[in-house]
């Protein structure tokens, strides 16, 4: 399927509501998704604003997507570096833009000028420190006081390290806001894609939009076995099949 298929009004009578992309980027094309100096394409953009406390992985992820990591621009007055990352659809291809903080967090909150025309946005915890986890509402309010009904997805990183601090029965939050929860390993390539499936099919209002060809990756640094795989996917539907607490802090045991 030709980009074209993205265009204003397009998919009308197909059965296809790939239409909806385009119609909602011409109307978010003058929201500045690239920094001043990088390069803007004729094909559906979106900024996605990825949050979380500082070390959880954000940079890591989105340094695995070969050439956004080439594309990349720095904006030292916002303290942010852009990774423009392409994926190609059955509707056609499609960016984001990839807001990365640069460490600003580690120095106090992040201004408002990083969340500002945020289309959709990666909340990131390390399941190894239990403290990252418990400052995810709080990402999550600065995140939703700027930026008002986008789509966000809550990534759990490091499940490829043994000594798992936040079990999969704990991540509560998710559930609590609506959110979608993936637990993915930054280092292995594991689940990398799904994020992005996710937000893509939300932002076309479209949920049999799916990829139709995979982004150059870096070499994985540690590999996750099938056993491992599964018994993530095991604990994560077992976890959602339980009651939600009703406390609003999310406790450890």
């Amino acid at each position: 399927v030709s980009r074209e298929t993205f265009g204003p009004g397009s998919g009308s009578g197909s059965g296809s509501s790939c239409g909806l992309l385009g119609r909602s980027t011409c109307v978010n094309l003058k929201r500045p998704q690239a920094l001043p100096n990088q390069q803007t394409v004729d094909y559906p953009s979106f900024k996605l604003v990825i949050v979380g406390d500082g070390g959880t992985g954000k940079t890591t992820f989105v340094k695995r997507h070969l050439t956004g990591e080439f594309e990349k621009k720095y904006e030292p007055t916002i303290g942010v570096e852009v990774h423009p990352l392409d994926f190609f659809t059955n509707c056609g291809k499609i960016r984001f833009y990839c807001w990365d903080t640069a460490g600003q967090e580690k120095f106090g909150g992040l201004r408002d000028g990083y969340y500002i025309h945020g289309q959709c946005a990666v909340i990131m915890f390390d399941v190894t420190a239990r403290l990252t986890y418990k400052n995810v509402p709080t990402w999550h309010r600065d995140l939703c006081r700027v930026c008002e009904n986008i789509p966000i997805v809550l990534c759990g990183n490091k499940v490829d390290v043994k000594n798992r601090q936040v079990k999969a029965k704990q991540v509560t939050f998710h559930r609590k806001k609506n959110l979608q929860y993936y637990e993915i390993s930054a280092k292995s390539n594991y689940n990398f894609e799904k994020p992005f499936l996710y937000l893509a099919r939300k932002l076309a209002g479209d949920p049999n939009l799916h990829f139709v060809e995979s982004p150059a990756l870096a070499p994985p640094e540690v590999q996750i076995d099938m056993a491992a795989q599964q018994q993530h996917e095991a604990e994560l539907a077992a976890a959602a099949s339980q009651p939600l607490p009703d406390d609003d802090d999310d406790t450890f045991e």
